[in-house]
């Protein structure tokens, strides 16, 4: 039970780690809360500056946890104690994250689950109807069988491993997934009337820019690519020397932002057509998705086949992020107290299941329970996105570059001889605009979330 694995796992190629890191990246962050920020905030203006921010800003936080989880061939959890033992402390703080995140996410991939299967049995107007979310995630039962349906599939590619599970999956699910993008956003954008949403998400208004525009797009950023939440340091520990990290990088980036820029084509113009082009239809978190987009697919022509097409491609969209998030818990548990990968994945799960409990039941029979004034899933949101991951990229970013120094990132970045061309543009983000950035983004999301301020 306890027999330590001989050797790490590792991707077998450059292929399976762009395609694990993007399919990380790309989540529920990508496929509800991108278009709906969108369309908060500007439409194109918004889409301009979250592009420029994600090959910019994005980059230099990627390439430095990617870069960290090569050279230490270490999970996040030790990653930083290998490097300095002074540092060990953010291994702990990065590896809190996935621990808190892991169990609500996935009781939100349970009702993408579930409405999934409501489309597959040809019930897509029951889910128009309205009231049928809120009775839905307030039974005590149903929600949690389709919550322990989802983490036990993702359990089951994670047992599998680096390369006959997570790798082998990422190969299927991500081609998948960009097809399925690719003909719903199609479809969204040639239904009668579909251009104004069409103009509006992709035509840059400059009078909209602003500071909060800047810093949602920012704060979209951590969330849509798995930034400080110690993934991109675990898969960086299986990444191959040889594969050239700089590209892998921005390969990755060009997956996420291209999936995100599309789940707007399917959802903006769709939503705009339906509203008649009021912008406050695209409503924020669960509201969108299982209430707004199941009257939307009603109204198409075809919907029924649609909003199923849509809720799989949300599926395996949830499914790519919860894994890197249950595989970054079981790499934890193999490197710090030494079992193998059966056992880890096994104890795993059961703490997933245990600790989604409340998340679920937090709308229904739990529902008096509200830490900070919110429901026990926001709560968690609250500790994981608004409070720690901030913190855990700013500690990071401030000792590689005023500490340990950029020059072993750029160092892991060259191995076995690969170029790093963008090292002068890397050297000035990761001392400079980065720390100001996280900075700013942990002000104002604070600020935000207590009520202080709107964004």
């Amino acid at each position: 039970m306890k027999e330590k694995e001989t050797s790490r796992s590792s991707f077998t190629g450059k292929l399976g780690f762009v395609l694990a890191a993007a399919g990380s990246a790309v989540g529920l962050g990508n496929l509800w809360r991108f278009p709906y920020l969108a369309a908060q905030y500007g439409g194109g203006i918004f889409l301009l500056v979250y592009v420029i921010l994600a090959f910019t800003f994005g980059f230099t936080l990627m390439t430095t946890e990617i870069a960290i989880g090569r050279k230490t061939g270490k999970s996040a959890i030790s990653a930083f104690g290998a490097l300095d033992k002074r540092f060990a402390f953010i291994g702990g703080l990065s590896s809190i994250v996935p621990v808190i995140i892991t169990p609500y996410y996935c009781v939100i991939g349970g009702w993408v689950t579930k409405y999934l299967g409501v489309y597959l049995s040809s019930a897509g107007r029951a889910a128009a109807e309205d009231g049928y979310f809120g009775a839905f995630i307030s039974q005590p039962w149903q929600p949690l069988v389709w919550f322990f349906v989802f983490v036990l599939a993702t359990s089951v590619v994670v047992i599998l491993g680096v390369e006959k599970g997570i790798e082998k999956a990422s190969k299927i699910m991500m081609p998948i997934l960009l097809l399925l993008s690719i003909v719903i956003a199609i479809y969204s954008c040639t239904r009668p009337g579909a251009i104004d949403g069409i103009l509006y998400y992709v035509r840059p208004d400059f009078s909209k820019l602003s500071v909060k525009t800047v810093l949602a797009a920012l704060g979209q950023l951590f969330y849509s690519m798995s930034l400080a939440m110690g993934i991109m340091i675990t898969y960086g520990s299986y990444m191959q020397k040889s594969t050239d990290l700089e590209s892998s990088v921005r390969q990755i980036e060009f997956f996420d932002t291209l999936i995100a820029f599309l789940a707007g084509l399917m959802i903006i113009p769709a939503v705009f057509v339906f509203s008649g082009g009021d912008e406050s239809a695209m409503g924020a978190g669960p509201g969108l998705m299982f209430i707004t987009l199941p009257k939307v697919f009603l109204s198409m022509p075809g919907g029924q086949l649609i909003g199923g097409a849509f809720f799989f491609l949300v599926l395996f969209a949830a499914l790519t992020s919860s894994i890197s998030l249950m595989e970054t818990i079981v790499s934890i548990l193999m490197d710090r107290l030494g079992w193998n990968r059966l056992f880890s994945t096994v104890m795993s799960t059961i703490f997933v299941l245990l600790a989604g409990i409340p998340s679920s039941l937090g709308f229904g029979v739990w529902s008096h329970v509200t830490p900070l004034g919110m429901d026990i899933l926001d709560f968690f949101d609250f500790l994981s996105n608004t409070l720690l991951m901030p913190i855990v990229s700013f500690l990071i970013c401030f000792i590689v570059a005023y500490i340990l120094k950029p020059d072993f990132i750029i160092e892991e970045a060259k191995a076995e001889g690969a170029a790093f061309r963008t090292e002068k543009f890397y050297r000035f983000m990761i001392r400079v605009v980065a720390p100001i950035g996280i900075v700013a983004i942990w002000v104002s999301s604070m600020a935000a979330s207590l009520g202080l301020i709107s964004l």
